[in-house]
């Protein structure tokens, strides 16, 4: 298994012989030059998406059309795209399961916000998710944006995810105290790896304060383009 952090919220997930991109922010992502977008999404075959937020789907749509593969997410924004953009779309919801060739990703809750940029303004369409992805016998917990909630409990006895990938920025989500929290409190992780941080310096710009709150944890701060392999 390989995950690649392509800057901010955005993650290519090499897992059981597909290529799933988290929330690929392209268009405007300071942390990802235009010269590595061909790299980063090179042989994708699905695009995951947690909310409409513009900085997790900012170029997505151009992105799914020139790729040709399914963004998968939120029913209500899947239908919204699949009538108004006429991208092939796989929509599901809290709680459901969906099989994508050998991996399972599972809808679970966030508390968070959502909405997508329209002509007659922001609309509201669906709502925020995370996902437990299955494969490779790992399960991947992808936060979304989100606050610590009592939910996580619930997540991780039913999934049991060994990996992490948790927003801790602070200031639109969780910050890296409370992630810690999140993480020692509801689930037993292997690895942890920080997101939706060092963008803007409105976040935290270190992971030092979630490595330090999860001692025998691997905490990895991960690195634009640079494969994490597990």
């Amino acid at each position: 298994m390989r995950i690649t952090w392509l800057g901010h919220a955005s993650f290519r997930i090499e897992i059981g012989g597909q290529v799933l991109l988290i929330d690929p922010w392209l268009d405007g992502n300071p942390m990802l030059p235009e010269e590595h977008h061909a790299a980063a999404t090179a042989g994708a075959t699905h695009i995951l998406v947690t909310h409409a937020h513009f900085d997790h789907v900012s170029g997505l749509l151009p992105l799914a059309k020139r790729l040709g593969v399914p963004v998968v997410g939120q029913f209500d924004l899947m239908s919204y795209w699949a009538e108004t953009e006429e991208i092939e779309t796989v929509g599901f919801n809290k709680g459901g399961t969906v099989d994508l060739g050998g991996v399972k990703v599972t809808m679970v809750h966030a508390t968070h916000s959502t909405s997508i940029a329209t002509p007659q303004g922001p609309q509201v369409t669906g709502s925020e998710c995370g996902y437990m992805i299955a494969g490779e016998g790992h399960v991947i917990y992808v936060s979304g944006d989100t606050d610590v909630m009592a939910d996580m409990g619930v997540f991780n006895d039913l999934h049991a995810p060994d990996i992490g990938i948790l927003c801790a920025g602070g200031h639109f989500t969780m910050d890296m105290t409370r992630a810690a929290y999140a993480a020692k409190t509801f689930f037993d992780f292997k690895t942890v790896i920080p997101c939706h941080y060092r963008t803007f310096p409105l976040l935290e710009q270190s992971a030092e304060v979630l490595a330090r709150g999860l001692p025998g944890v691997d905490v990895i701060e991960p690195q634009v383009m640079e494969p994490i392999e597990i």
